[in-house]
């Protein structure tokens, strides 16, 4: 898996939003492969469970809550320096930052809302994957 898969969510706000089929054709367009797809609601503890490694941040709760407010779309992608290259195409966490073109200049707002997840090494992506998807639920 390592190197060529990555997971992403869109996040609730985005899917609020309507631009999760917006959202999700410039991440086939930009080469990526689907190899899972689902949209779901976090409960608060999956959600906890899921960022645990920011539990001792200040953001945590703000963050776990805003991931259990409503829908959201997780997906396996595929494609050659995978998480290098989604890091890319999403940009900076604060939209104001990030560069035009990116997924969260173009789809968020701020910090918070800042519409798309997606891994931040291999060993995360792995992590990630494993979380949302079973191995049945892959290609």
């Amino acid at each position: 898996m390592a190197g060529n898969k990555t997971l992403t969510i869109i996040k609730p706000f985005a899917v609020q939003k309507r631009n999760l089929g917006a959202i999700l054709a410039k991440i086939e367009e930009s080469g990526f492969r689907f190899c899972a797809i689902k949209t779901l609601k976090l409960d608060k503890h999956e959600a906890e469970e899921f960022y645990i490694e920011h539990k001792e941040k200040p953001f945590y709760n703000e963050l776990t809550d805003f991931m259990s407010s409503g829908p959201i779309t997780a997906a396996i992608l595929e494609k050659e320096n995978a998480v290098a290259d989604f890091r890319f195409l999403i940009g900076a966490t604060d939209p104001s930052e990030a560069k035009d073109g990116t997924i969260r200049k173009m789809f968020a707002t701020d910090k918070t809302h800042n519409a798309i997840h997606g891994s931040d090494s291999d060993a995360s992506a792995e992590r990630e994957c494993d979380f949302f998807f079973s191995k049945r639920e892959r290609l």
